[in-house]
């Protein structure tokens, strides 16, 4: 009788294994128009920014930061069963600096990343371009893509087109403009120096954050200043000619606000757009009334408070309505 009890009593004091947090997310048929993605699961009152799907579907990477980006990082979540994902976590190999902008090669082994990791040593540097690659299931050790990528200027927004060129974001001197994308062409025997876009994507002003097709036949990026500029920032989309040269770039109307709108991303299917915006629906009163402590922190506390947010559309859709 005291033994079985005592399995009893042991069963009972030891904890039950803790499940892991879910969210329910579907990640296909994207709405007509600019939704937020995942609001109160993805999309919170904190800022997000920047999106990256795995080829095979299952894992979304995307970066969170605190109020003013003084610190940023890399999570992830992953799909456990159709529409059931795991809650953001940080990412293994993130969590010590400011880690963001992830994006996936081609064949799902390598993720590349913006960090202001140091390359020896330990005090944070200038942000360079990073990949880390698959280890089982999980991840390796960073590795710093070094030069001619890499310089003593910042490197930031990577993403990668099927035959490994590389496209980012620099203001480097002598420059386009006052931030410009460039791409560094891969071959065997490794990246070759980064050469600016022409004018077609770049300008006296600002062009950052691109992301470019697979087949390096469109490209997608935020410029500031333009003359059809909405407001804080625009997205703006250039294809490629019969020629190879990219064609006149046209602001994506249906998707821009008064707010930065930038950090594009297009799913490997090519059928949906996300973006990161910091549109907001604040109030500038409260309906006439006395404002209350609650209101304010209420406000605070929603998704569409200033901070940015992932939104997604069907891409498709949104290419017919570009003029």
């Amino acid at each position: 009788m005291k033994k079985f009890i005592w399995i009893i009593f042991a069963f009972a004091a030891s904890p039950l294994r803790a499940q892991p947090a879910t969210i329910s997310l579907i990640v296909k048929s994207p709405p007509a128009n600019l939704t937020l993605f995942g609001e109160h699961s993805i999309s919170t009152f904190i800022n997000e920014r920047d999106f990256a799907l795995s080829p095979d579907g299952n894992e979304i990477y995307y970066t969170i930061s605190t109020p003013k980006s003084s610190v940023q990082t890399i999570v992830y979540c992953k799909q456990v069963k159709a529409g059931i994902w795991t809650s953001p976590e940080v990412v293994s190999f993130a969590g010590t600096y400011s880690d963001l902008e992830p994006a996936f090669s081609a064949d799902g082994k390598t993720l590349y990343f913006s960090s202001n990791r140091p390359a020896t040593g330990t005090a944070p540097g200038n942000f360079d371009i990073w990949k880390v690659t698959r280890v089982g299931s999980g991840w390796g050790s960073p590795v710093n893509l070094g030069a001619p990528v890499n310089t003593e200027a910042d490197e930031f927004y990577p993403s990668v087109a099927h035959n490994g060129n590389l496209y980012f974001t620099a203001a480097y001197a002598g420059g386009v403009g006052k931030e410009d994308i460039y791409m560094a062409a891969f071959s065997e025997q490794g990246y070759q120096k980064p050469v600016a876009l022409d004018t077609a994507v770049n300008s006296k002003l600002y062009e950052f954050n691109a992301f470019v097709s697979p087949d390096e036949q469109y490209i997608l990026f935020t410029s500031y200043g333009r003359k059809d500029d909405t407001g804080g920032g625009d997205l703006y989309m250039c294809v490629k000619g019969a020629d190879g040269k990219w064609q006149s770039a046209k602001n994506l109307k249906p998707v821009n606000s008064r707010q930065l709108d930038y950090c594009p991303y297009v799913s490997p299917d090519g059928k949906i757009l996300f973006i990161t915006s910091e549109r907001h629906q604040l109030p500038t009163s409260f309906s006439g009334s006395r404002t209350t402590y609650q209101q304010i922190v209420d406000v605070g506390k929603s998704a569409t408070n200033g901070t940015g947010n992932i939104y997604w559309i069907d891409f498709d859709h949104l290419k017919q309505t570009v003029k």
